[in-house]
């Protein structure tokens, strides 16, 4: 754990020469500029013993100079639809393994595996096969977005496809995922969207308000019905109105929200990211990928689900239509463009990646910060807030070759 508590903000530390680890030993990560929930300490220390944070070091422990360093939590990202020129929706058990593993490298320990609009019974068994993974800890669970989603906000999901969230197809796809759905996004305004956001609740999986034509009006039915998540604020929804407020602005004014943001450049402006903290708080807002394929693999041709996509200049779009298709980002990118581009506090940044996004799944105890008793999930970041080292459960997937 930190000692020495120290002023908020984004003050760069010194840059100095970490020493290197020895891998099992309950190892001291001393000197770095730790960010907890408490705040961010100078001069602090992080304690790993086992997969797990301890709150005191045993004698045998290493200590390893990282002074120069930021240690902040591993990034959770609960939209998430591939990469590393794997998809979710379509790949097969070992190229989602190559996916998540891509992300892994780019700081993101903990992620959802999102599907794109398909077949009911595609799904169903898109969802056996995620559920397995899940099971096994590679992923933390599994977000269905559509089929259940509004035809005039469609964005890159198959027209023909789509269907109203009937509650007996929705319990379909969560029954298929044996117990490992975590968030379904639907157009609550359509036919039995209400009674599919309370069936949700009930069943304690996330009902996320996105791809959705619906009024403020319509858009309020459904939070006091249960939904708790906006999927891509802003995106694949009516713009902000002052006659016709839309969804966006019962969205943002309800506490009970927490509203997903894509960070990339592409799919805000900085405005309105902006314009989310200062209505939400930094304790509202969960930053994600909406990553497909194509995030940290490269430009060229992809398919998402049924529809294919050009990828060029690192940002994907529909070969037919030009809609904007998930984005290519990586959680390190998004936390560092917070950092120095949007002037976030970094402590602000680090709840949106990590300590928002693990309560929505019901894993704070686990995950989403450094604080004892949670797992060893945390990053290594130098004074410009690039990454340089990746732990998960107390092992390096991103070794930072310290010294």
């Amino acid at each position: 754990m930190a000692t020495s508590p120290g002023a908020r903000g984004t003050a760069r530390p010194a840059t100095t020469h970490p020493q290197p680890a020895t891998a099992g030993t309950p190892t001291v990560l001393s000197g770095a500029t730790v960010v907890l929930p408490t705040g961010t300490v100078q001069n602090g220390r992080v304690i790993i013993n086992g997969t797990r944070i301890a709150g005191s070091a045993p004698e045998n422990a290493q200590v390893i100079d990282v002074t120069g360093h930021w240690l902040i939590p591993g990034f959770v990202d609960i939209h998430n639809h591939g990469g590393g020129g794997a998809s979710f929706t379509s790949g097969t058990a070992d190229d989602v393994v190559r996916g998540i593993h891509t992300h892994r490298l780019h700081g993101t320990t903990t992620l959802v595996a999102s599907t794109v609009t398909g077949d009911m019974d595609f799904l169903a068994q898109r969802a056996g096969l995620l559920s397995e993974l899940a099971e096994q800890g590679d992923i933390a669970g599994i977000h269905f977005e559509g089929p259940f989603i509004s035809p005039c906000r469609k964005g890159a999901h198959s027209e023909e496809l789509l269907r109203d969230p009937d509650p007996a197809e929705v319990r379909k796809l969560i029954d298929a995922a044996r117990g490992k759905a975590k968030m379904v996004t639907l157009a609550t305004e359509l036919p039995g969207g209400i009674d599919s956001v309370r069936l949700l609740a009930e069943h304690g999986v996330i009902a996320a308000i996105g791809h959705t034509d619906a009024t403020y009006e319509q858009t309020v039915e459904a939070i006091d019905a249960g939904a708790t998540v906006a999927t891509h604020l802003f995106n694949a929804m009516p713009a902000l109105g002052h006659r016709t407020p839309g969804p966006i602005a019962a969205l943002l004014e309800d506490e009970r929200i927490t509203v997903e943001l894509i960070n990339d450049g592409t799919h805000l402006h900085p405005a309105a990211l902006q314009l989310a903290f200062h209505h939400k708080g930094a304790d509202r807002v969960a930053f994600i990928t909406d990553a497909m394929d194509a995030a940290g693999f490269g430009d060229g041709r992809y398919m998402l689900g049924p529809l294919e996509v050009e990828v060029s200049d690192g940002v994907a779009r529909l070969v037919e239509g030009g809609s904007i298709a998930g984005s290519t980002l990586t959680l390190d990118r998004a936390f560092k463009r917070a950092v120095t581009v949007d002037g976030l506090p970094v402590e602000d940044a680090v709840a949106a990646l990590s300590a928002n996004p693990a309560r929505l799944l019901g894993m704070s105890d686990s995950i989403g910060s450094l604080e004892p008793g949670r797992y060893a999930d945390l990053l290594l970041l130098d004074a410009d807030f690039e990454l340089k080292g990746v732990m998960r459960r107390g092992e390096w997937v991103v070794d930072p070759q310290l010294g």
